[in-house]
C-alpha cells in the first residue's frame, strides 16, 4: 500500500467509525454487528501504526486507550470547581429559596432540577470545536489533567456536531460507572480472586486515575454534562445552556426540568426519589439552580458554594431485619467469601433474602452474632450489606459468628497469606466447586467459548469421572459423551464441535482461561503481548514480569506460583499436545514501511512519555527492526523508558548493550 492509498483509507476509516460511533452512543442505534465495526477499528489502528503522520489526534482509535502516564500533570481552573451545599429536607429547601429571593430582591425566580449523578466530577475543555482537555476536580483550585482516560469514554465527543461554538470554552459534568458494568466488573474480579469493587462512584474514580488508557477504556465509564462556562457566552439560562450542549452532540441527561415554583422543584424530587431504582446509573439526590444566568451572577459565591444552588441528598434506603445464619462459599480460585443470609425483608422494590460480608474482617468489625437485629443498605451498593447491628437487643446466649478455619467444602484448613483480605482453600486439586468452576471458567463466552458446555453438563462429565480438569476436555469421545442423561447425538456432536473450535482461540484468550489467579482478560493480554509465547512467560523472572505493563507484585507471584505447580504444568503440556494456541498468532505481518532498523534487535522496558510498548514494538517492526523479551549478547538495543527494573540495567551494562532513550530512537526512524 502507497502514502497516499493509506491516507485516503485512514480518512475514510475514520468518518465511517466516527459516524457510527455518533449514532450508537447519542441516538442508540446500531448500523453494524460489533465484530464488523471491532474489525473496522482493527484496521484504522493497524494504519495508524503503520503511517503515524496520518493519523487524526483525534482518531476514534483513542477510545481504545493505550497511553500509560506515569503520573498526572497539576492544572489550575480557570473557573474555581466549587462544590455544593447539601440539604436533607423540604424546610431547607424552603429556606434557599427564601435566601435567593432576598438576594435577589425580587419574587420571581425559575429553577432547574437535575438528577445528582454519584460520579467523579471533571472538567472539559473544547477548542476550535475539538475536546483538547480533562480535567478532574482535585481541591476545587486545581486539579490532574486525564485527558487521555477520558478520550476513551465512548459518549464524549471528540470533536463537536453543529456549528456556532465558541473558540474555547468548558464543559462540567460527571464521569459514572453504570451499574451494569460494575456488576460485571466485580463478577470477573471474583472471578480471578481479586477483592469487589465497594461501590460504582468509588470504582469511576479509581477507573479514571489509572495509568494504562487501554484499561480506562475497557471500564466503559459514562458521562453527563451539565454546566456551560467561557467568556462572551451569549446563552440567557442555564435550560438554554443545555440546549445548546445537546445540539453540539455533548451528553446532557435529559432528565432535567424547568420548574416555575417550590411545588414544581418538591414533585421532581418525589419523582425520582421512587424511580431512581429503574435508572442505569447512580444518584443520590437532586440538584437545584436558579435557571437565569444574570442572577445567578448577582448572588454569587461564597468560598466553598455557590449562592444560586443546592443538592438535596436522598437518604440512603435501609431496612432492619433479622441474621438467620452466615454460610460460606468457595469461589474457582479458592477464596471463600461469608454471605449473610437474612430473614426475608423488601428493601428498594425487592425483596433481600441474603447481603455481603465480604470477608473475615469485615464479621469481627462488625461483630455479628446468631439472631442479631441488622440494618440491611442499599444506598450506593449494588449487593446489599450490613451496615449496622443492634446489640443492645441481642439475647445474651447469642452465638458468636467466627470464620471458618476449614474450607466448608472438603475441610482443608485455610490460608490467608500477608497483605490479603481473603481466606483461600489451597486444596485446588482436590476441591469440588474449584474443580468444576475452573472448568466453567474456562468455557465461558469471555474464554474459550465452548457455549454447549454449561454448568449442569460440566457436573454431569465430573461426576461420572470423565473431566477432572480443562484437558480432560480435549479428550472427550462421543461414547462417553452418549452415556450421559439428556445426551443424543445431535448434542453430543455439538458439544464435540465446540470443543474442536476452542483450539482456534488465540493465545491472550487461552492464558485468561487456563485460570491463573489475578490474571483477568486484561492482564491476560498484556502478559500474552508482552512475552508473545507461553514458553517466554514461563522462563520469566518476578523482575521481568513486573516490567510488563500494569503487572505489579501481587499478579507476578502468583504468576510464579502457578508455573512453579507441577500440575498446572503438566496440564499445560497437555493443552499444547492437543493443539491450543501458547504463542501470538500474528494474522498478517504489519507491512515494512522503512529499512532504518534492519538486523537490529531491541529490548524494550521502562515506561514511556510518547507511545505505549506495543506501538514502540509495532514501530520497530515497521522498520525492519525485531523485538526480544530477554537481553543476551546478541541484542543490540536496550530501549528505556522510566521505572526500568534495576537488575535488566545493570545486565545490559554487564553485557555491554547500548541503551538509548525513546527520544534517541525516534530519531534513529525519523520522527
Amino acid at each position: 500500500m502507497t502514502a497516499d492509498e493509506a491516507k485516503i483509507e485512514i480518512e475514510n476509516l475514520t468518518k465511517e467509525i466516527n459516524s457510527l460511533n455518533e449514532a450508537y452512543y447519542q441516538r442508540h442505534e446500531s448500523k453494524v454487528s460489533d465484530f464488523d465495526f471491532d474489525m473496522m477499528l482493527k484496521r484504522l489502528q493497524q494504519l495508524e501504526n503503520e503511517f503515524p503522520q496520518f493519523k487524526d489526534p483525534h482518531s476514534p482509535t483513542t477510545r481504545v486507550g493505550g497511553t500509560v502516564n506515569k503520573n498526572f500533570k497539576s492544572v489550575k481552573h480557570e473557573y474555581p470547581m466549587l462544590s455544593l451545599a447539601n440539604t436533607y429536607t423540604d424546610e431547607e429547601i424552603f429556606e434557599f429559596d427564601k435566601r435567593v429571593r432576598k438576594g435577589l430582591a425580587e419574587e420571581k425566580v425559575e429553577y432547574v432540577c437535575e438528577l445528582k449523578f454519584d460520579g467523579v466530577a471533571i472538567s472539559l475543555i473544547y477548542e476550535e470545536g475539538k475536546l483538547t482537555q480533562a480535567i478532574t476536580r482535585g481541591d476545587g483550585v486545581q486539579g490532574d489533567d486525564v485527558t487521555d482516560n477520558v478520550k476513551t469514554i465512548r459518549n464524549i465527543p471528540l470533536k463537536l456536531k453543529g456549528e456556532g461554538w465558541p473558540q474555547k470554552f468548558e464543559v462540567r459534568g460527571e464521569i459514572l460507572l453504570p451499574l451494569a458494568e460494575f456488576e460485571r466488573i466485580n463478577k470477573e474480579r471474583e472471578d480471578i480472586g481479586e477483592a469487589p469493587l465497594a461501590n460504582p462512584r468509588n470504582a469511576a474514580s479509581g477507573t479514571i486515575k489509572m495509568q494504562d488508557s487501554s484499561i480506562v477504556a475497557q471500564r466503559r465509564l459514562d458521562c453527563y454534562l451539565y454546566n456551560l462556562l467561557g467568556e462572551n457566552l451569549t446563552v440567557p439560562s442555564h435550560s438554554n445552556a443545555l440546549a445548546l450542549l445537546e445540539s453540539w452532540g455533548v451528553p446532557v441527561s435529559p432528565t432535567y426540568k424547568t420548574c416555575g415554583s417550590l411545588e414544581g422543584v418538591k414533585a421532581y424530587i418525589q419523582h425520582w426519589e421512587n424511580e431512581r431504582q429503574n435508572l442505569p446509573v447512580e444518584i443520590d439526590g437532586i440538584v437545584i439552580k436558579v435557571n437565569d444566568l444574570n442572577q445567578r451572577a448577582e448572588l454569587g459565591n461564597t468560598s466553598k458554594n455557590p449562592r444560586w444552588a443546592i443538592a438535596y441528598k436522598y437518604q440512603a434506603e435501609k431496612a432492619m431485619t433479622r441474621l438467620d445464619k452466615v454460610t460460606f462459599q468457595v469461589g474457582r480460585t479458592g477464596a471463600v467469601t461469608p454471605v449473610a443470609n437474612l430473614e426475608p425483608v423488601e428493601l428498594a422494590g425487592t425483596i433481600v433474602k441474603r447481603a455481603s460480608l465480604y470477608n473475615a474482617d469485615e464479621i469481627e468489625r462488625l461483630d455479628l452474632h446468631i439472631d442479631d437485629q441488622v440494618y440491611v443498605e442499599k444506598g450506593g451498593e449494588i449487593i446489599p450489606k450490613i451496615t449496622g447491628v443492634l446489640a443492645d437487643q441481642r439475647s445474651k446466649n447469642a452465638v458468636k459468628i467466627n470464620f471458618v478455619s476449614n474450607c466448608p467444602e472438603c475441610g482443608t484448613a485455610l490460608v490467608r497469606k500477608e497483605g490479603e483480605v481473603n481466606y483461600y482453600c489451597p486444596n485446588e486439586n482436590g476441591c469440588e466447586p474449584q474443580i468444576k468452576g475452573k472448568i466453567e471458567h474456562f468455557v465461558q463466552r469471555r474464554a474459550m467459548n465452548i457455549m454447549s458446555l454449561g454448568s449442569r453438563t460440566i457436573n454431569a462429565l465430573h461426576k461420572a469421572g470423565l473431566v477432572d480438569n480443562i484437558a480432560d476436555l480435549y479428550e472427550l469421545k462421543a461414547d462417553d459423551i452418549l452415556k450421559l442423561e439428556g445426551f443424543k447425538e445431535q448434542s453430543t456432536a455439538k458439544l464435540l464441535q465446540g470443543i474442536e473450535d476452542s483450539k482456534q482461540m488465540p493465545f491472550e484468550i487461552v492464558l485468561f482461561a487456563v485460570g491463573i489467579r489475578f490474571v483477568g482478560k486484561t492482564v491476560a493480554e498484556k502478559l500474552a503481548i508482552h512475552f508473545e509465547t507461553l514458553e517466554q512467560l514461563q522462563k520469566a523472572t518476578f523482575e521481568e514480569l513486573i516490567e510488563a505493563p500494569e503487572i505489579g507484585e501481587k499478579i507476578a507471584n502468583s504468576v510464579l506460583e502457578y508455573f512453579a505447580e507441577e500440575n498446572n504444568l503438566s496440564m499445560l503440556n497437555r493443552l499444547k499436545s492437543y493443539g491450543l494456541n501458547f504463542e501470538i498468532q500474528r494474522s498478517e505481518e504489519a507491512e515494512q514501511v522503512g529499512t532504518s532498523l534492519e538486523g537490529l534487535s531491541f529490548v524494550i522496558s521502562g515506561v514511556f512519555e510518547k507511545y505505549s510498548r506495543d506501538e514502540l514494538k509495532d514501530l520497530i517492526k515497521n522498520n525492519g527492526g525485531k523485538v526480544v523479551s530477554a537481553l543476551s549478547s546478541k541484542v543490540s538495543f536496550l530501549l528505556a523508558g522510566d521505572k526500568m527494573g534495576p537488575s535488566k540495567l545493570a545486565k545490559a551494562e554487564k553485557l555491554g548493550t547500548k541503551i538509548i532513550s525513546e527520544n534517541e530512537f525516534l530519531e534513529k526512524i525519523g520522527l
